[in-house]
């Protein structure tokens, strides 16, 4: 394999450890948002749809932050010219790839393919997180 391929690959491999991380603060910022708002309020149903819709907002948010951090920290060349053009483009990148995932699921692999539940999250990340990493590579990081 030429250098360039194997560098390109690592690179990959890298963005995919930082999504991996991503998940995980995505989630714990979500279903902490929940825990905590209903420690203080109990009189709020967990599966609020506020709530749900606020926390999940919450969690997106932070866990693309930190996926820019670590992005532009440890997988891309460090950004020139400052951070905010970089991070909105990041946060358009995830955004994108997030409402192209809701398409493929809600329409393409449910409505066209009937595809079952279970195989559908790992089609997405095959399909997404690649596109995603493009996206960033690219754009985002260029």
């Amino acid at each position: 394999m030429s250098k360039k391929f194997n560098s390109f690959l690592k690179q990959f491999l890298k963005f995919s450890i930082v999504g991996l991380s991503n998940t995980f603060v995505s989630f714990a910022v979500t279903y902490g948002s929940i825990l905590i708002t209903r420690y203080f309020f109990e009189e709020i149903p967990a599966n609020d749809p506020v709530l749900v819709f606020l926390a999940t907002f919450l969690g997106f948010a932070v866990g693309v932050l930190n996926s820019y951090y670590w992005n532009n920290k440890y997988v891309f060349t460090k950004t020139k010219g400052g951070n905010l053009v970089p991070l909105l483009k990041s946060y358009a990148c995830y955004g994108v790839i997030f409402i192209l995932s809701y398409i493929l699921n809600a329409f393409v692999f449910t409505k066209i393919f009937n595809l079952p539940n279970i195989l559908i999250p790992v089609l997405q990340i095959f399909i997404c997180t690649p596109l995603n990493f493009l996206a960033n590579k690219l754009w985002a990081f260029k």
